[in-house]
């Protein structure tokens, strides 16, 4: 490797952070990490849970950091103007099934008759199909998620009351406005491929308070700069290479610095932002074909509450009070480590794809949220909300709609010395949201060093996901036999199918 190559990191969530850590570790390497957020504040709004298969981040929190910031491992409801419908257990405690099975066997559905929880059971074929393989994100990138449960005849209560809520807030938007190969790829790597996926642990403080400052402490530690409030302005290009990059600070000035590779960590709305002002980057297709990605806004709520309140779970997952909107209120009293000696409850609710909650004045949201938890929780009537904070990040997250997997970028792009990371980046890894994100910025950073000619060992390790249980894996082949059959019968099959 060269004696000291300039790098520039463009964006600090998970990804570029990921990136950043790894790399500043290198001999040789000076490091440079930009984020147009302002110093000390949360990249992440909202609470944000850590599931059992996010095995980077446990990696990295607690085997690289040494950190322990973290909730043991909880229970969780579900809720709907009925009150509570569901009851999910801690799934790992309990004797293992085969794959599905322990989801449905042990999750306590209150409202929903057996045989419509019945009628979800042969989409067990689009399960065995999925592989995350870049044909199947093709294949059923095109379908919405609600035809996709309607051709495996699911009934209208399974969906509406089982898989629609777990989309809300884990896709962001309603089943008829995401892609099934984003409901199956959130679905296998969250709930289906073994029993215990599902469990999880909560951040016991903001993400960037309880992880993303000590991990910047540890990057600046290593010899990189972190320069916060601060765009990407343009990039410099000659041929297929970015020489050098751009930036805007606070102070409006732009600052030129060469550099010989470049990492991109930012989510649509920034790379979209970048666009905007570098026609050198909008000359590029892949990076202009990211114009047709959208984003989906996100509100964050905070109530203090003039009395303690009992709250029968740490966190809740809502649905049925708006047509397109998913909700999740936490108890965090029982979650912030700030809040657990309080006499007083404190609550927070997040809300995905809250665009008619938006142009509301911040009272009349607190009320709402207030009202739509006596409903949900009947513990809260009677509590009169004292102090509140309202928190709106138009565009905050991505909106896996159907189609928008063409549009995705891959690692590696039409310039040799930059590579991508981020949720929206293509990866064969298997992972989602924060998770899916640390490792494409690993896999960037590793990207970066295979260009600069360093050895294979200075590659960050990867962990994979845990393999496919065995009657998955046997049937995923069998069904791959049929289908080749069925191809040299019918080529036009699966073009109809999809």
């Amino acid at each position: 490797a060269s004696a000291a190559s300039a790098l520039a990191i463009i964006g600090a969530g998970w990804a570029g952070l990921g990136a950043a850590h790894h790399l500043s570790k290198q001999p040789g390497l000076d490091v440079l990490l930009v984020d147009a957020a302002p110093s000390g504040k949360d990249v992440e709004v909202g609470i944000h849970g850590m599931w059992r298969p996010y095995f980077n981040i446990f990696d990295l929190v607690h085997n690289q950091l040494r950190l322990d910031p973290f909730t043991d491992w909880t229970r969780s409801s579900q809720r709907s103007p009925k009150g509570k419908v569901v009851e999910s257990p801690i799934f790992n405690d309990l004797p293992r099934l085969p794959a599905p099975m322990g989801t449905f066997v042990y999750t306590k559905f209150l409202d929903l008759p057996l045989v419509d929880r019945l009628s979800a059971l042969p989409l067990l074929e689009a399960v065995v199909q999925w592989d995350n393989s870049d044909r199947a994100w093709r294949k059923f990138d095109k379908m919405t998620a609600k035809e996709l449960f309607r051709y495996y005849g699911c009934s209208e209560r399974v969906y509406k009351e089982a898989f629609e809520p777990m989309l809300l807030v884990g896709l962001f938007a309603p089943g008829e406005q995401c892609s099934a190969a984003g409901a199956l790829g959130m679905l296998y790597f969250f709930i289906l491929a073994h029993q215990a996926d599902f469990d999880v642990v909560w951040p016991r403080g903001t993400v960037g308070t309880m992880i993303f400052a000590p991990l910047v402490e540890r990057i600046k530690a290593n010899g990189a700069e972190i320069r916060t409030s601060t765009r990407l302005a343009d990039v410099r290009v000659e041929g297929d290479r970015v020489t050098a990059v751009v930036t805007k600070g606070a102070d409006g000035r732009d600052v030129e610095e060469e550099v010989d590779a470049v990492v991109f960590s930012v989510g649509i709305s920034g790379i979209q932002g970048i666009l905007k002002g570098s026609k050198t980057l909008a000359a590029r297709e892949e990076f202009r074909n990211t114009s047709n990605l959208t984003s989906i806004d996100v509100m964050a709520v905070r109530l203090y509450f003039d009395r303690k309140v009992r709250v029968e779970f740490a966190s809740n997952a809502c649905f049925g009070f708006d047509s397109s909107t998913g909700w999740t209120y936490f108890d965090l009293n029982n979650v912030h480590d700030e809040f657990r000696r309080a006499e007083k409850t404190v609550i927070e609710a997040d809300f995905y794809h809250s665009n008619q909650l938006m142009p509301m004045r911040d009272e009349d949201i607190a009320e709402e949220v207030r009202r739509r938890l006596c409903v949900a929780e009947g513990s809260f009537k009677g509590a009169i909300v004292e102090d509140f904070v309202v928190v709106r990040v138009p565009r905050g997250v991505t909106h896996f709609r159907p189609g928008s997997y063409q549009d995705f970028m891959d690692c590696n792009t039409s310039l040799e010395n930059v590579h991508m990371s981020g949720g929206t980046i293509r990866t064969l890894h298997g992972s989602f949201s924060q998770e899916k994100a640390l490792v494409t910025g690993y896999e960037a950073a590793n990207a970066t060093l295979d260009y600069l000619r360093f050895a294979p060992e200075s590659h960050a390790k990867i962990i994979p996901v845990e393999e496919d249980e065995a009657h998955i894996v046997a049937a995923r082949k069998a069904y791959r036999a049929l289908e080749t059959v069925r191809d040299r019968i019918n080529p036009l099959s699966e073009f109809f199918m999809a």
